[in-house]
């Protein structure tokens, strides 16, 4: 099989214990997840539901206690930090309820930003970064800093900054969280015309109107998953 024949996804039997005050707390217990390249999944669950430490994981930011972590064809449960940090950087387009935009840089620049990291040169560099930006349609905006953009345009532009490089995954953790509903669902529209594009999506979500607009939603529950149906159409 090659790497797009294999799910882009593949957790089996993964376990995250942490330590409070002497007592051994499991934020996740034996959970198995399978995503494929095209997938738009959103998992759901409330607060202490071991929502965070799953998106932790999925995003390589940190590590199981036990159990397999499978992305892109390449085991990565097992790996060190600064091999972790290589994975992040090409395989994961992150995008985050607070836009984590840098106020100095313009939108080009913030954009570009991860390109510079995984030593892309400056031609290709310049044809992903208006790419991704036109994608979200803001092409006529790459001179403006975050300051003289609106929330849903700086959200956008952290949406192309994950889409820069076309990683295999965009994660999306409370994605309109900071949003008015009007532009949180300009966003989620965004979103969805991406999946249709082809980008797969993971999104961590504790709104439930939010997570129907996946095509499969996935709950968590006192670190255990369950599925549910999402979208038809």
């Amino acid at each position: 099989m090659t790497n797009a024949e294999l799910p882009l996804i593949r957790i089996e039997s993964l376990s995250k214990q942490y330590k409070m005050g002497g007592e051994t707390v499991h934020a996740l217990d034996e959970v198995s997840l399978t995503v494929r390249h095209g997938d738009f999944v959103a998992i759901i669950g409330p607060s202490g539901s071991g929502k965070s430490t799953l998106m932790n994981v999925v995003g390589c930011l940190d590590t199981a206690s036990s159990g397999s972590y499978w992305l892109d064809g390449e085991e990565v449960s097992r790996l060190r930090e600064n091999k972790l940090a290589e994975i992040r950087n090409r395989k994961i387009g992150f995008i985050f309820q607070g836009f984590n935009l840098l106020s100095k840089l313009t939108a080009y620049e913030n954009v570009e930003l991860p390109l510079i990291y995984r030593g892309v040169p400056p031609k290709q560099r310049r044809e992903q970064v208006m790419e991704a930006l036109r994608k979200v349609g803001l092409e006529d905006r790459v001179n403006h800093r975050p300051v003289e953009l609106s929330g849903g345009q700086q959200q956008r532009v952290a949406i192309a900054r994950a889409l820069a490089g076309n990683p295999p995954m965009l994660l999306a953790d409370e994605p309109t969280g900071a949003l008015d509903t009007k532009t949180g669902k300009e966003v989620m529209g965004l979103i969805r015309e991406l999946n249709e594009a082809g980008h797969t999506i993971v999104l961590i979500t504790h709104d439930l109107e939010i997570s129907k607009q996946a095509k499969r939603v996935v709950r968590i529950q006192d670190g255990r998953l369950s599925e549910e149906e999402g979208r038809t159409a």
